[in-house]
Parts: C-alpha cells; structure tokens; sequence
C-alpha cells in the first residue's frame, strides 16, 4: 500500500530569496542599514459607521490611542498606523493571539488580517535620507518628518507605506512595509540606490 504524502509547512523569510545578508556597494564608511523585519502581524482597521467604541477598545487592548493624522503611536508590543480617515494599520511584532486580537477588535472595525501580504525592513543611517530621495517627493528632513511621522505613499512607483522611529546609533531610521508581491522590485530600487553610499543587510529572526 502506497504511503500517503506528509506535508510540512514551513515560514520562510519574506524576504526569502531577495536580499542576502552582507555588506554591498560601496567600501569604506557605511552608509545605510538593513534589517529585515520578520514574523510581523498586520491588520488593517477600518471605523465602522457610528461606531465609536474602536479607539476604546485600542486603548483597553493595546494601551494605544488611534492617530489622526499620518504618524504612529506605538507600545512595546504594537503599534497603529493612520492610513486615512477611520482607516489604520496595526502591527503586532509577534503574532501570538493575534487572531484572539483581531476578533476582539471586530465589533467596533472592519477587520482584515494582512500579516501574509506584507513584508517589512528597517533602512537606517548616515546616508538613508538621500536613498530615500531617490525614490520618493517625500521629505523626510527631520525638520518637517519627525520621530513618529508616517506616509502611505509611492517610491519608484511601488506603493508602500513608512514611518520614522527613534534613530539608531548609525543615524536615522525608517520602517518600511511593501506588498510581497513588490518586494523584488523595491529591493532592486534599493539596491540600485544605496550601492553608492555602502549598505549592510542582517536578516532579521523577529522584532528587535
């Protein structure tokens, strides 16, 4: 009798076969970091009508209240994105209970678990701002794009969605989510425009 197939299902990096870890481009000083963001859950939270119990049950699940306008509002273990009016990103930087989450936050959104279409890095550095220059009309001067600022926007004609967290002890830094889907083209974007500044890649196990 012939055995029947066992199928094992493996979580492999979303950025699995795009970016390796190395140091690329340029010699001499560093200019840009990149770590890749593994094992992420996101969701997108859109307000139902006349509801507003959301941001009551944000505050009481997450400890986070709900932005107004495009910027962040993070926690130890999530943060909430404005990706318009009554309409968030959250982010969970591991997905245990996400799915417990999810359908508590369900009575007062319409809830949808996004965790496999996304991918998501950390650009980081001395140099990251004229990378980022390259892709987008964005301006990303600390004067006018300060720690917590976020954008739903198109780099190199690929939409994506960023925000600026605390700098790092290489200078600034940003996080970037990108459908799966584009991630070869995003990556191939970057690498083209950091080449000439030096960049390193660590592919990250998680949220450090």
């Amino acid at each position: 009798m012939a055995e029947r197939p066992t199928f094992i299902w493996r979580t492999h990096s979303s950025w699995a076969g795009v970016a390796d870890a190395g140091w690329f481009g340029a010699s001499g000083a560093l200019g840009v970091t990149v770590l890749t963001l593994e094992s992420l859950g996101f969701a997108s939270l859109i307000k139902k009508t006349n509801s507003a119990g959301l941001e009551l049950a944000t505050r009481r699940l997450l400890d986070l209240d709900l932005p107004r306008e495009p910027s962040i509002f993070l926690s130890d273990t999530h943060a909430v994105v404005w990706s318009g009016p009554d309409r968030w990103l959250l982010l969970a930087r591991n997905r245990a209970r996400f799915p417990e989450l999810l359908a508590s936050l369900s009575a007062n959104a319409a809830v949808s678990d996004q965790s496999q279409a996304f991918a998501a890095l950390r650009l980081s550095g001395e140099r990251v701002r004229e990378v980022l220059a390259k892709g987008s009309m964005i301006d990303v001067h600390p004067s006018v794009f300060p720690v917590g600022a976020a954008a739903l926007t198109s780099f190199a004609r690929m939409g994506v969605q960023f925000w600026r967290i605390e700098d790092g002890p290489d200078g600034a830094a940003f996080e970037f989510l990108v459908e799966r889907s584009m991630t070869r083209s995003f990556w191939s974007w970057f690498a083209a425009s950091a080449g000439e500044f030096g960049y390193r890649v660590t592919i990250g196990k998680g949220y450090p």
